[in-house]
């Protein structure tokens, strides 16, 4: 009889007790508003930027309602404006063409290698197309950042790192979202701290945290930012930055902090469970394993693979097949978006140009959630369920 796997490719672990009673205290007082603080209290929120900052060794933090909210906030702060055109990788999911698109400016598509990474040969090539990179390290997949961060220093462009998939993971020792001018997080549940929903921005910019800070909210609560810039910061800057509400509130921080306490630990039980799943895919038939660079800490909380030059009906037998046995795989190649995957051509806001050697690498992309709640025996047992129908699809096909 074959194997069949009975998880759940959605559940989360459930919130650590000590945020729990965090946020339990939160709602005992009442204040849940960032700025709603009694006397010699500082607020969840404060905290949890102070202590973001100092985890990722970022000069400033701010705290708000989302991964795209921040996106799109820093955006703003570096000065794009409606027309502007923003440089973005075409492997990537909807809220950061979208972030783009909702200040008016313009998505410029950068392509995919076959390492799922943003193609620096190409972004070299469009580099004189815009003056800011939105760069998604989608999936987890960190490029080579020491060459990307050169190509763009040298055409002046500005980078802001889109990090919702790589919080706790570095290049080259270097935290990820502290290499560009603006590093970007999410905390929904699907991330790696979960408050539901939730964002983080840093940047070692006191001009663009101020920007970022007013752009959040704050209105002349700037000082309640502990881990904001000085005040002589916001001196014009608080006159003529519009607020576009979008803060985090204290019982979202409180929920957070005891997990980015814990996010080593979580980062690496993630990692032993993706090992365990890519040494049981590596040599099967027709299946390409992505080699991680040894200049990149991963956070193994998903796992992509290639089925490289496979026919759309045999990539969908493979889907069907893994999700009769319980296993849950998304396609990257499809013509129309499906849950939370998508191509750059998705998108019918964007006149995007054809770019066919990153349509044949979005071709072959299959992707699978990576839930802590999945034992070694679960991840062992999903890539024997994974290998057996790849293989199985394969030696049919040929």
């Amino acid at each position: 009889m074959a194997e069949v796997f009975k998880g759940s490719f959605t559940q989360q672990e459930p919130i650590p007790e000590a945020g729990i009673e965090a946020a339990v205290a939160v709602m005992r007082h009442g204040r849940l508003h960032r700025y709603n603080t009694v006397a010699g209290e500082i607020a969840e929120t404060a905290l949890l930027e102070q202590e973001f900052a100092a985890q990722v060794g970022a000069k400033y933090c701010l705290a708000v309602a989302s991964g795209g909210y921040a996106m799109a906030t820093a955006m703003r702060a570096v000065g794009v404006k409606p027309g502007d055109k923003v440089l973005t990788n075409t492997f990537t999911l909807a809220p950061v063409p979208g972030a783009i698109a909702a200040l008016g400016a313009v998505p410029v598509f950068v392509g995919v290698t076959d390492q799922l990474v943003i193609d620096l040969d190409d972004l070299a090539a469009k580099a004189d197309q815009a003056d800011v990179l939105l760069l998604s390290h989608m999936r987890g997949h960190l490029a080579d950042m020491t060459a990307l961060i050169a190509i763009c220093d040298a055409a002046g462009i500005t980078v802001i790192e889109d990090c919702a998939h790589t919080m706790g993971a570095a290049w080259d020792g270097v935290p990820s979202g502290t290499q560009g001018k603006v590093g970007c997080y999410s905390c929904q549940t699907y991330k790696h701290v979960n408050s539901g929903e939730g964002g983080l921005l840093v940047t070692d910019d006191a001009e663009v945290a101020a920007r970022a800070i007013m752009l959040s909210g704050s209105y002349m609560l700037y000082e309640r930012h502990a881990a904001g810039p000085p005040k002589e910061a916001f001196e014009t800057i608080r006159y003529e930055t519009p607020n576009i509400s979008g803060r985090m509130d204290n019982l979202r921080a409180a929920i957070l902090r005891p997990q980015l306490r814990d996010l080593d630990r979580q980062v690496a039980r993630w990692n032993e469970r993706y090992f365990v799943i890519e040494a049981g895919l590596r040599n099967t038939p027709g299946l390409t394993v992505i080699d991680r660079p040894e200049k990149e800490s991963i956070v193994g909380s998903s796992i992509q693979f290639l089925l490289e030059e496979w026919s759309e009906a045999a990539v969908h037998e493979v889907q069907s097949s893994c999700a009769a046995r319980g296993v849950e795989l998304k396609w990257f190649g499809g013509a129309e978006p499906v849950g939370f995957t998508s191509r750059y051509d998705s998108w019918r806001y964007v006149d995007a140009p054809r770019m066919p050697k990153s349509d044949a690498v979005l071709a072959g992309i299959v992707d699978m959630r990576v839930p802590l709640t999945f034992s070694i025996e679960d991840c062992a047992l999903i890539a024997r369920i994974i290998r057996s129908e790849v293989s199985r699809v394969f030696q049919a096909a040929k």
